[in-house]
């Protein structure tokens, strides 16, 4: 039997296990300065951690930032979705699908439009993210792996696509060590 998981908003007491998480699941520590700058710049929306009930153990995380959006040449509560990191004892366990789905449901009741992120359609297309419906967004991440998902209700905001740029602290990812 399966391991029981808990999500929840992170607090201060998951820095440093977030930061361990990501340095030991990605094979650059690019993922945990992401984090951390978009904390330092007071860009991050929502953090989420998957907890081990049992031992207390932190299995997983998710992070929303804040994105630059606009339909129409009006701006649309916007967010982007990464990372997305579990630890290797509980892959395919369904913690990053609990991790993705509880941030979403958050997400659409807090108002927020629309969600982007970057990479598999079939990964993310499970929660709703398409590639067509972040096409002709004006962004550099342009391209097959940009995907948006609607979260009111499914429904895309109507007019001409503009920017769709991401928080600053995307921009510097690769230039640390």
């Amino acid at each position: 039997m399966g391991a029981v998981i808990v999500i929840r908003p992170a607090g201060a007491s998951d820095v440093a296990p977030m930061d361990a998480l990501l340095r030991a699941v990605f094979p650059r520590a690019d993922e945990a300065a992401l984090v951390r700058d978009l904390c330092i710049d007071g860009d991050m929306v929502l953090t989420l951690v998957a907890e081990d009930e049992e031992t207390g153990a932190l299995t997983g995380m998710v992070a929303f930032s804040r994105m630059d959006v606009t339909v129409g040449q009006k701006p649309v509560p916007a967010v982007a979705l990464a990372p997305v990191a579990v630890a290797p004892a509980y892959r395919r366990q369904g913690v990053a699908e609990a991790l993705i789905r509880a941030g979403l449901d958050r997400l659409e009741q807090a108002g927020v439009v629309l969600c982007f992120a970057l990479g598999d359609p079939d990964f993310y297309g499970r929660f709703g993210f398409a590639a067509d419906l972040a096409h002709d967004y004006a962004s550099p991440y342009a391209g097959d792996a940009l995907l948006a998902a609607a979260l009111q209700g499914g429904l895309v905001p109507c007019g001409e696509r503009g920017r769709a740029d991401h928080a600053p602290a995307f921009a510097r990812l690769g230039m640390q060590e």
